[in-house]
């Protein structure tokens, strides 16, 4: 039964295809879209590659392409060498037979969040620049929308881009104060719990015979991303960012919460760092601190592995 409709927003990326292809094969998930936005590549490459993630997993789905930068400030560079500059790693471009829809991204989210209210939760996965705009574009989804559960941000993990900053947040730190100062329900799936889920290249391997489409795909495009890991963290594996925050929507029991408002340092060294707010200033975020980590790895890789 499918109780989670999801709208998935995306800059795919090694691991948002981890969590795109999840989410497609969870049956308690109804994957309503993607939107696209900049950050592990361009949005150009994302949004191509998210439509041709979608076409690879047979789900016609719509694609709204998304903001190209930031809100405020200038962009950076795109994370190619973490996720190679197509995407995928070495897996050549996938070049899609479909096309996104007419509408932004931001248009896109407003209008599922007001045709489905109390029904949809979005799950960005990289910078918030699309969910920012949605707010902007109309502040009412902030009372529709069920709930943002997002891919960033770290307490006391410090960071994976500077010594402060989790990738996503310091892409676009202005977005991504909006979304934790709207009032809404905001959960924080950050570096504190996706730093603990690694899988290796055992793990990756083993899903391709049982699913040689989908899991071969990902075991392709995973041994860029491990050899990242080697090269910068010293480990044989990779961390399990994006999919570690959709499984987070349908296992909510696997992790364990702590609530606090949380605001972005917009300047300075630090900018981009996540922290806790006066509790008079904004709501509270639920920012995930604790993870089974052998039941979330398991989870994934079991739910690939009854795909094809």
């Amino acid at each position: 039964m499918r109780q989670h409709k999801v709208i998935i927003d995306t800059d795919p990326g090694v691991d948002d295809a981890m969590a795109i292809l999840y989410a497609c094969l969870d049956p308690s998930i109804e994957l309503l879209g993607l939107t696209t936005i900049f950050g592990n590549v361009t949005t150009d490459i994302a949004t191509r590659n998210s439509l041709a993630l979608l076409e690879l997993a047979g789900q016609d789905l719509p694609v709204a392409r998304g903001a190209e930068k930031p809100i405020v400030q200038e962009a950076k560079p795109v994370a190619w060498e973490v996720h190679g500059k197509e995407g995928f790693g070495d897996v050549p471009p996938m070049l899609p037979g479909s096309k996104p829809v007419d509408e932004s991204a931001a248009e896109f989210i407003c209008r599922l969040v007001n045709e489905n209210p109390g029904e949809i939760t979005l799950c960005p996965v990289g910078p918030l620049t699309n969910i920012a705009l949605a707010l902007e574009l109309d502040p009412g989804i902030a009372n529709k929308v069920k709930s943002v559960t997002l891919m960033g941000g770290s307490m006391d993990e410090g960071g994976n881009v500077t010594s402060h900053a989790e990738a996503n947040v310091w892409q676009d730190p202005h977005a991504a104060d909006m979304v934790f100062a709207a009032d809404w329900e905001v959960i924080m799936v950050g570096l504190d719990v996706t730093h603990q889920v690694i899988c290796t290249p055992k793990d990756f391997a083993s899903m391709v015979e049982p699913a040689p489409k989908l899991g071969g795909f990902l075991n392709d495009a995973a041994q860029f991303y491990f050899q990242f890991h080697r090269d910068e963290n010293g480990f044989d594996g990779c961390h399990m960012h994006d999919p570690t925050a959709v499984m987070s929507i349908v296992r909510p029991d696997l992790f364990s919460i702590d609530e606090t408002p949380v605001s972005v340092i917009l300047e300075g060294d630090e900018i981009g760092r996540t922290i806790r707010a006066s509790k008079t200033e904004r709501s509270a975020v639920k920012v995930c601190f604790g993870i089974e980590v052998e039941a979330v790895r398991n989870l994934f890789l079991e739910t690939v592995k009854n795909g094809y």
